[in-house]
């Protein structure tokens, strides 16, 4: 009764000296405030773009043009104000003069060689409408000899197709049963970089201050660790709901204008067995890095200290982004399977593996009990650890002393 009173103590207090904190406001609300000024930067900027992209595709000008390649038709050049001239050499001389503003050169065969564009220079932007209309009134004409705009629109790639994949006699999910688990792997990296210099410092301070002896004469070393683990479980999901709040607003407000892929949220396909993998990964993950920080953070005698490990931390978590490739290709790949049971890698690999729906059951399930059976050794390392070196001021603690540290409380 009294162990648990103390940790409910404990997590208390840190959770509101941590949210109590301007610091911990403004490093939770920096990046989807950064993403908010991206969004209308994006917004900005193409709806000036835009904007510039039509008016040079209606934009008109005199030109002259050579056709080697006869598939040009008049009607559609003079429709154009184009005129055709004999030779390369007089559209290049009229261009030059200023007498027409843009001169293109068809070759025999448009399909393997270039269009030669030629124009008065109307600035780097300005000058992409020389090319647009020389492009456009290839394609009109090569739509006019066809005969049929459906027929033109199919050979310039324009057929779509909508695919239908069963598993097991049942549809199977698309990219839309992917996106929801695949949602567990953000959170993994958001709360992590976000968090990861407050789990390590979660036990320096009290070494820096000269505190340590004076807490462990009131509360057990490991209900006071297992306080800041708990803490940083709810600071973390303070954190998570902080930031996906501005990022849905912006996301649902103005996905229309910011040419973000319009998934239409209501075809999510939430399948209960990769989501409830995900987040048993996602819940593990997070306790493994937590507890190997809390305990990195308790050897080192400052945070300066701690931090180049911290930095190891992060570059094992990203680690397997280089082969992401391989993960979605071949997950059978030996370099797949090492990152995806080595206890430090195996969360962003299980994550992606387990959204795309090639991580079998039984490899969910070896992961799952390797990440909450190691932080749960490494949390118990910690606590050694904690009550060693808080004997140890201004010394980094050695694994082998803590670990050979007598239980006695």
């Amino acid at each position: 009764m009294m162990r648990r009173h103390a940790l409910r103590e404990v997590v208390g207090f840190e959770v509101r000296r941590t949210l109590s904190k301007k610091r911990f406001w403004l490093a939770t609300l920096l990046v989807p405030g950064l993403l908010v000024v991206i969004f209308a930067i994006s917004f900005l900027s193409g709806t000036s773009s835009n904007a510039a992209t039509q008016a040079q595709s209606s934009s008109r000008f005199t030109f002259e043009y050579v056709d080697e390649s006869n598939l040009i038709d008049p009607a559609l050049a003079k429709a154009a104000e184009g005129t055709v001239v004999s030779s390369a050499d007089q559209g290049l001389a009229d261009v030059k003069s200023g007498s027409v503003t843009a001169f293109f050169v068809y070759p025999k065969d448009p399909s393997k060689q270039p269009i030669e564009v030629y124009g008065v220079n109307d600035g780097v932007f300005g000058n992409g409408k020389y090319s647009t209309a020389a492009i456009n009134l290839l394609k009109a004409s090569a739509t006019q000899k066809i005969g049929s705009p459906e027929l033109s629109a199919i050979v310039q790639g324009a057929a779509t197709t909508h695919s239908t994949t069963f598993e097991n006699g049942r549809v199977a999910g698309g990219i839309e049963s992917v996106i929801p688990p695949m949602l567990y792997l953000v959170l993994l990296y958001i709360v992590i970089i976000l968090m990861g210099n407050q789990m390590l410092s979660a036990t320096v301070e009290e070494k820096e201050n000269r505190v340590t002896e004076m807490i462990l004469t009131t509360i057990r070393a490991k209900t006071l660790l297992v306080g800041k683990v708990v803490s940083l479980f709810v600071i973390g999901f303070v954190q998570m709901v902080a930031f996906a709040i501005p990022v849905g607003i912006a996301y649902m407000a103005f996905r229309d204008k910011l040419s973000i892929p319009n998934v239409d949220l209501s075809t999510l396909q939430f399948q209960a067995g990769p989501m409830i993998i995900g987040a048993l990964l996602l819940v593990g993950s997070f306790a493994l890095f937590t507890a190997t920080l809390v305990a990195i953070g308790a050897a080192m005698p400052t945070v300066k200290d701690a931090a180049p490990f911290f930095a190891g931390m992060v570059i094992t978590l990203f680690l397997p982004i280089y082969a992401v490739s391989l993960i979605v290709t071949s997950p059978q790949a030996p370099i797949v399977q090492a990152f995806t049971f080595f206890p430090y890698t195996a969360p962003v690999t299980a994550l992606v593996r387990n959204a795309l729906g090639s991580l079998p059951l039984w490899v969910a399930i070896i992961d799952i009990v390797v990440l909450y059976g190691l932080s749960a050794v490494v949390l118990q390392i910690a606590v050694r650890i904690f009550k060693y070196g808080s004997i140890e001021y201004g010394k980094k603690v050695s694994l082998k002393g803590a670990l050979a540290l007598r239980e006695n409380r």
